[in-house]
């Protein structure tokens, strides 16, 4: 939000958000996407707040905020037309903000924390079926993929490992580790997994970079020229374009929801799909929470037990009542 598109933040207001972005930034690793969802939803609050609340003349001390100003916030949220799930993002952010607030002695009360979260509807992602992911990854091929080496490979590291789309689009070579078939993945808040469950889809790695030699090789040309991305851009592969070399989460959906369509698959797929697919196909094939939490990288187990919950709604989906017979009978 651009200062002269919005009401002037109270002074008072602005450092205050921009210290808190400062935290996020460099004691808590949140990454680019978290950063600009937070600045535009606290800038929009304290824009609205300096406005509603503040003096005129004075501006908006931040211990003048009540709970009831931020619900009287959300409401004008809905007046625009935003979801209650958009409604809810600005809150949490809302929330982290008046909680570090608090906690830097900068408000006596929360009143962020009197405020309830809008009940929103729980929709579980369709997941396709184990044979459903084999048959797309093992059919990358010229007309489904502009570059079927790097899109295959793309495939098979977001469903063969289930990492999210910004941490597959921020491995470097040099975290591919030939030797130990382990890749190093950079989680949410910087934090770091060497996750080793990579080896049956070495190969579309070894495909794309001629196996460790060619990427080491690789590895020390890119680093030559400025950036050592693992997987980069079609159109300025080779170019020495550094700084636009490495492709985007943006471009990596696209990718991914065309061959998907191109291959039977719904139109809603997106690559957060091949990460669910991984977890519920892990769950369906006999492996522990505690063990599919760690390889996510769920902070929460709570999170991981989503996927009971897809596993759950798929076999009542497959079970259909056999009219003829009276029975229930199972269709695979």
């Amino acid at each position: 939000m651009s200062a002269s598109a919005a009401p002037a933040i109270a002074s008072s207001l602005q450092e205050l958000v921009a210290g808190y972005l400062r935290v996020l930034a460099n004691e808590r690793g949140a990454s680019p996407h978290t950063l600009r969802a937070y600045q535009r939803e606290l800038e929009g609050f304290a824009a609205w707040a300096s406005k509603q609340v503040g003096e005129p003349d004075s501006g908006l001390s931040v211990d003048r905020i009540e709970h009831t100003h931020i619900r009287a916030y959300l409401g004008t949220l809905y007046e625009r037309g935003l979801s209650k799930a958009s409604a809810a993002r600005a809150l949490a952010a809302i929330r982290s903000w008046f909680r570090w607030l608090a906690l830097g002695g900068h408000i006596e009360q929360n009143a962020a924390r009197l405020v309830a979260t809008p009940k929103l509807p729980r929709h579980l992602p369709r997941v396709p079926s184990i044979e459903q992911m084999n048959r797309v990854v093992d059919s990358v091929r010229d007309d489904a993929a502009s570059w079927p080496a790097r899109d295959r490979a793309i495939l098979e590291m977001l469903y063969g490992c289930g990492i999210r789309n910004a941490e597959l689009t921020g491995l470097n070579l040099e975290d591919i580790h030939w030797a130990n078939e382990a890749v190093l993945v950079r989680g949410k808040g910087q934090r770091n997994s060497a996750t080793f469950r990579w080896a049956t889809r070495r190969a579309g790695l070894a495909r794309l970079y001629g196996g460790a030699s060619g990427a080491a090789g690789r590895c020390r040309r890119e680093n030559a020229a400025g950036t050592a991305a693992l997987f980069v851009n079609l159109q300025l592969r080779g170019l020495g374009k550094a700084a636009q070399a490495r492709l985007t989460t943006r471009s990596v959906g696209r990718i991914v929801k065309r061959i998907a369509i191109l291959r039977g698959l719904s139109s809603d797929v997106h690559p957060h799909t091949l990460r669910h697919a991984f977890g519920t196909h892990l769950l369906e094939e006999g492996a522990d929470l505690r063990s599919i939490q760690e390889l996510l990288g769920h902070e929460r187990l709570s999170t991981t037990q989503r996927y009971t919950q897809l596993t759950t709604a798929q076999l009542n989906a497959s079970l259909r009542p056999d009219a003829s017979a009276g029975k229930v009978s199972y269709s695979a």
